[in-house]
């Protein structure tokens, strides 16, 4: 259980790389790591929405950050590689990378669901995780404590009807975790967990639950302090894990 000291925690010194980061889950994580004194890089596709991020963090007065647009979609092994580079030649180090980047198409019976929409969601919530991580793995050996932290799906832990493809795709994370925690086991500095944020009120709930009031969710600032502790000091030692939250408010009836 996390004590309020760990909640607490400080990132001064390190970097720490977020995907996703100008919407949403995503959005929120980068400027909470930049006002626990991170350095930041954001990655995310849209140019516009990064310099967004990139001012406002600027003008909490918080570590300058680093913005890397990416298309995480069409992204190839040597632009994952190159991304790497320009970390180290930018940063000099990389102590996390929290994967917030997520790709939905839309909830649809298996029967109208096509192989376009399955691999688009698998490229960017398996695959580019995998691949974004191996080219990193050399600078985060290099660090004195680092941490990766995959973002699931509640769906990919439990499968539901209609999911198909998207579920699938944060299903493979589960895999990717456990194999990478097995793998990295003579890397004492080095740990991978996996955190299932819930239902909460983010943009990606309001298009697969529309239905759904957004005072029965969570909301994404309950979500931070759990962001912040799995890639602080505080979890050193902790590895393979896999985070369910259910952070809802209690109905009273």
């Amino acid at each position: 259980m996390m004590t309020t000291e760990q909640n607490n925690a400080s990132l001064a010194g390190r970097v720490i790389l977020v995907t996703g980061a100008t919407q949403g889950i995503g959005r929120e994580v980068a400027l909470h790591y930049a006002r626990h004194g991170a350095t930041v890089v954001v990655l995310a596709r849209s140019v516009k929405r990064l310099e967004g991020v990139y001012d406002e963090i600027v003008a909490a007065g918080a570590p300058e950050p680093v913005a890397i647009p990416l298309d995480l979609l069409t992204a190839t092994d040597e632009q994952f590689n190159n991304l790497a580079f320009q970390i180290k030649q930018t940063c000099g180090r990389l102590d996390g990378i929290v994967h917030c980047a997520s790709h939905f198409y839309a909830l649809s019976p298996l029967s109208n669901q096509t192989v376009d929409e399955w691999m688009s969601q698998y490229r960017i919530n398996t695959v580019a995780p995998f691949a974004l991580t191996r080219a990193c793995l050399p600078l985060l050996t290099e660090s004195p404590d680092a941490a990766v932290l995959f973002v699931g799906e509640s769906h990919g832990a439990k499968p539901g009807a209609y999911w198909g493809g998207f579920g699938a795709s944060k299903a493979g994370l589960h895999y990717l975790t456990a194999v990478a925690a097995n793998e990295w086991d003579v890397y004492p500095n080095l740990r991978v967990n996996l955190l299932i944020p819930g239902s909460v009120n983010a943009p990606q709930r309001n298009r697969t639950h529309p239905g759904e009031a957004k005072t029965e969710r969570a909301q994404i600032a309950d979500l931070l302090p759990h962001f912040l502790f799995w890639v602080s000091e505080a979890s050193k030692g902790q590895s393979g894990r896999v985070i369910e939250l259910d952070l809802r408010p209690q109905l009273v009836s």
